[in-house]
């Protein structure tokens, strides 16, 4: 088994048996105390976990990672916390790659697909100081080990599934985990914007593909995913329209193949 090797990602982790929500209690604790940034929440239960836009996360207990981090990312202005996004969005890539290898995508903005099924959703919550961000805790569900999924859930996915049902070790993913967040956040921290950013277009889903769109009005249409702009929001190009940008409750897919 790889030990955590990072140097401050996960070296302080808080494991539990149950908890409603590992983002609520880093939330609390950032309210009352100034942990060690890297300081993780762990949990084999979640009952109230959140995903984009109030969607619920499930997760069947003890077999999958239900985890939040404590950050600090004071050197990034309000207006490109986008990036944050996605270098937390590439780390989850990079851990799921290292285990699956060809065929994990990153469904804008950070949900993580490996072919048409998703495997890992990720829930951050920033605390503004004026211009800059003060303190974000970031929530990472990873499908590790489930193999049976409520028959609500559109299209989940799991690292042992797609490994045609081998199980895998839960600590050895998260310390994986733990030392790719920790190299993407470093290097957000050096100011790598650029090459973040163009990772992370590479690594779309159904990037430059046609694929189906829905608005909240109920108007569909097609189009192909051409990147992000600066401040995070998904270029679509349309026959009709050229170029457009979207805000993540102002677009939905509807098209899985």
């Amino acid at each position: 088994m790889a030990a955590n090797d990072a140097l401050f990602i996960g070296k302080v982790i808080h494991r539990f048996e149950k908890l409603p929500s590992t983002n609520l209690y880093a939330a609390e604790l950032l309210a009352k105390s100034r942990p060690a940034e890297g300081t993780a929440i762990s949990t084999f239960e979640q009952w109230d976990g959140r995903g984009q836009i109030g969607s619920g996360w499930i997760a069947e207990p003890g077999k999958n990672l239900t985890l939040s981090i404590i950050l600090y990312p004071a050197f990034l202005p309000v207006r490109l916390q986008f990036r944050l996004n996605q270098a937390v969005a590439l780390a989850v890539y990079d851990c799921a790659e290292h285990f699956l290898g060809r065929g994990v995508t990153i469904k804008w903005p950070n949900d993580i697909y490996w072919q048409n099924t998703k495997i890992a959703g990720i829930l951050i919550q920033n605390v503004l100081a004026g211009v800059h961000i003060q303190s974000s805790v970031i929530g990472i569900g990873l499908n590790v080990n489930q193999q049976i999924f409520p028959d609500h859930l559109p299209n989940p996915g799991s690292l042992s599934l797609a490994l045609q049902n081998r199980e895998l070790e839960l600590e050895a993913v998260e310390n994986r985990l733990f030392g790719a967040l920790e190299k993407r956040y470093l290097s957000l921290r050096e100011g790598r914007f650029f090459a973040l950013n163009e990772t992370y277009c590479q690594k779309l889903y159904k990037l430059q593909e046609p694929a189906r769109f829905e608005t909240p009005d109920g108007k569909a249409f097609y189009g192909a995913i051409q990147g992000i702009d600066e401040t995070g929001k998904l270029i679509i190009h349309t026959e009709q329209d050229g170029d457009r940008h979207f805000d993540i409750k102002q677009i939905r897919f509807i098209h899985h193949p």
